[in-house]
């Protein structure tokens, strides 16, 4: 007789939620320290940083790095993927940095793109990608900005008018160029052996060593998962996933759970994740990215905070909730409100579009704590020295 499937363990929202921001690190004010190396443990603890393009306030990969590091320099970053080359950049669901640790999960996709050629078929012939490489290896790294040719037309909004760019993206996807720096969104390429000077090459992951490594990044980062929250936007990934997950729940290793609210969605977590701990406290403030890795999973965010996050940039303004660029407000462990920020760099400020408050959430103690959050952010934003007395604007706009 097979043994009776074992029962889950019923959790609360709440309980749920608070082991999901301890696994984020949003549950207390300096979890990593400061400098460099708290960057790179941050990196390490979340799997990746997603990098995004949008500039309206400061970028997502910086802003969500600061969220868990007030201490934060964008310096830090630069430090980590250009000196010490402890993280790299690739794709995960999106373009991000990753550990260097974990490089060798990612030379299988590598080798994957580059027999592939009809992938790339659009950005000109192999040859012409050879000539690209042999100028790098001859010459030294360069960005795009260092090849001078003739501009064609943009086939979209985010397309280089040279022909190069694409180029670049396909050695890159191949494994053949490392981003050896980035400035703002400029990319210096460098031949991908030659940035990180192996003594000796990472051995490719296998298949089932690529799924564990997946397995094993949420629950580090996430607490507890669900098979979608596992393989967020990698569908091909499930079965593979699944399979894995029943394994390690046979042996004791994971724990079946009942998340309140989750219906048939059912969640896993390892037994030393399952102490709940103890709320935030309100007042302790984090200003999120709307790329955060904890709003970017939709269902999830809707679930375990009842907040129903929508990215509302590409909405026509009268459709808009939120606001064009809506960064949520996380006070201990809810979702409060939603600010639509700008940063005026020209003029130094940093302008409020529009407060949100969520229902029932506003109180005076908690928009002065918020308030006093926002100044700490401007100086982020427009790298003023922590001390400096300048009235912040959007303090002023506010109050207005």
């Amino acid at each position: 007789m097979p043994p009776r499937p074992r029962q889950p363990l019923s959790l609360t929202t709440e309980q749920a939620r608070r082991i999901w921001l301890r696994a984020q690190r949003l549950d207390s004010r300096e979890p990593f320290g400061a400098g460099p190396a708290a960057a790179r443990a941050a990196i390490e603890q979340l799997g990746y940083v997603q990098i995004d393009t949008i500039n309206v306030i400061e970028r997502c990969h910086h802003h969500i790095l600061y969220a868990r590091i007030p201490a934060y320099r964008r310096a830090d970053l630069a430090h980590l993927q250009s000196v010490e080359k402890s993280v790299f950049e690739y794709w995960t669901h999106a373009l991000s940095y990753v550990p260097t640790r974990d490089i060798r999960y990612f030379l299988p996709e590598m080798k994957a793109h580059r027999e592939e050629p009809k992938r790339w078929s659009a950005v000109g012939a192999r040859e012409e990608t050879r000539k690209l490489l042999r100028r790098i290896r001859k010459d030294g790294a360069l960005t795009i900005r260092d090849i001078e040719e003739e501009l064609i037309e943009k086939a979209h909004l985010w397309a280089s008018k040279k022909p190069s760019k694409g180029l670049l993206e396909r050695a890159f996807y191949d494994g053949e160029l490392a981003i050896a720096a980035r400035a703002g969104m400029v990319k210096t390429y460098e031949l991908f052996d030659r940035h990180f000077q192996w003594e000796k090459k990472p051995t490719p992951a296998s298949e089932r060593q690529i799924t564990a490594y997946k397995l094993d990044r949420a629950l580090r980062a996430q607490g507890l998962v669900s098979l979608d929250s596992a393989c967020h936007l990698d569908a091909p990934s499930k079965k593979a996933v699944a399979e894995l997950i029943a394994a390690h729940v046979r042996r004791k290793e994971l724990v079946p759970v009942a998340v309140e609210g989750a219906g048939k969605t059912q969640h896993w977590a390892m037994p030393a994740s399952l102490e709940t701990p103890e709320a935030p406290e309100e007042t302790l403030i984090h200003i999120l990215s709307p790329f955060d890795p904890l709003m970017i999973q939709r269902k999830r965010a809707k679930l375990f905070f009842d907040y129903a996050h929508v990215f509302e940039a590409y909405l026509p303004k009268e459709k808009r909730t939120y606001g064009y660029f809506g960064l949520p407000v996380l006070a201990g462990d809810r979702i409060v409100a939603v600010l639509d920020l700008k940063t005026d760099r020209a003029a130094g400020r940093l302008l409020m579009q529009q407060w949100t408050w969520l229902d029932g959430q506003e109180t005076p103690a908690l928009k002065a704590a918020i308030e006093e959050e926002l100044q700490r952010f401007e100086r982020f934003q427009l790298g003023r020295d922590e001390a400096e007395p300048e009235p912040l604007s959007v303090i002023t706009k506010m109050s207005a």
